[in-house]
């Protein structure tokens, strides 16, 4: 218990407390939006809080613990409440409720606000040049002393199974909100490397259809998985910052042995962009090969077209002199000169086929 409580200690660093109009604020946010809302002290999620009203004043009025309010795409009005409660900054508040945000760490005084693309693979049962591939959606997190806000965008990435594991370590738990912070980072992550996975199988297919001898793929494919690879890497890439950040630079509201765990989230992202950098350089060699066998197949085309071109030159030239009506002509008067010529025809003919065959041209 003594560790438990130096790291609630180290959590709740000494600044000075604003003091809460409990009475003059109003209702903190609508229910509508409301996913869980709970009060956890030592680590064990507290009963008798029914909602964000009870559970901000409960926190506020003991002075120990600290609440966790889910949300699901508040509107303003329903997020004005619980940001004047919080002191949450204009600009984050504002970014919370208009989404489509680039992911992000900033610190507004004693508040960190962290952006989290999350990422989901779309099943599908065959590829096509249309099929979307990778969903994105949004997660927020306000962290504070005593508090931590999560705010989803999107139809996945909910947190209720995320918050029942961490509620199932109350160890974790106990250091505060940053592990909270943590949990969501390391589950974003792992989706990332899920969908990678995923990704892997598309991109296996696509290439035993170009180099399999199945045929030559289908480059509206291939682009349109170069296209959804791009979502995932406009996901991943702009993450590294703000997870070193949390990794490496020491800050109030996250608690040094939650940093450490940073770390290995930090690790797992480094492999989803080295894999997705593998995947773009692959893809882009797929494609070239693809268009080199389309290239290949319309010039084997041309010369069979060319080919016969020849062939038939042979039997139009002859008809054509013939077909001139010249009155001096002895050949017209030759009793065999018909089936002279057809032959004649016919041999050359043969000859040029052969020679075009012997040359794989035909």
């Amino acid at each position: 218990m003594s560790m438990i409580r130096d790291l609630r200690a180290a959590v709740r660093p000494h600044v000075v407390r604003r003091t809460p109009l409990l009475t003059a604020l109003p209702d903190p946010v609508d229910g509508d939006c409301v996913v869980d809302c709970a009060v956890y002290r030592d680590g064990r999620r507290q009963s008798g809080c029914a909602g964000p009203e009870a559970a901000i004043h409960d926190v506020h009025t003991r002075g120990d613990g600290f609440v966790w309010i889910g949300l699901h795409e508040p509107t303003a009005a329903q997020l004005a409440g619980i940001a004047e409660r919080f002191d949450l900054h204009p600009l984050a508040v504002e970014d919370a409720v208009n989404a489509h945000q680039r992911p992000k760490l900033e610190r507004y005084d004693d508040t960190l606000f962290a952006v989290f693309k999350t990422v989901r693979y779309v099943e599908h049962e065959h590829l096509t040049a249309t099929s979307e591939v990778v969903e994105t959606g949004e997660i927020m997190v306000f962290l504070g002393r005593n508090f931590v806000i999560t705010v989803r965008h999107g139809l996945h990435g909910g947190l209720g199974e995320l918050r029942h594991r961490l509620e199932g370590n109350p160890d974790l738990l106990a250091a505060g909100p940053s592990s909270v912070l943590h949990a969501v980072a390391d589950r974003v992550v792992d989706a990332y490397l899920d969908v990678t996975q995923s990704l892997q199988d598309d991109i296996d297919e696509v290439e035993n259809e170009v180099f399999g001898g199945r045929g030559s793929g289908d480059a509206g494919r291939i682009y349109q998985l170069k296209r959804e690879l791009l979502e995932l890497k406009r996901a991943v890439t702009p993450l590294a910052r703000p997870l070193q950040a949390l990794a490496e630079r020491p800050m109030r509201q996250v608690h040094p042995d939650i940093r450490e765990y940073f770390r290995d989230v930090e690790d797992h992202l480094a492999r989803v962009s080295e894999q997705i950098a593998s995947f773009d350089e692959l893809l882009t060699s797929i494609l070239q090969a693809n268009l080199a066998q389309v290239t290949v197949a319309q010039n084997e085309d041309m010369r069979r077209i060319s080919a016969w071109v020849a062939i038939f030159a042979v039997p139009t030239m002859i008809a054509g002199i013939y077909g001139m009506n010249f009155d001096h002509m002895p050949e017209l008067q030759w009793k065999y000169g018909y089936p002279t010529v057809l032959g004649v025809t016919l041999t050359v003919c043969l000859v040029i086929h052969r020679g075009f065959r012997r040359n794989g041209w035909l």
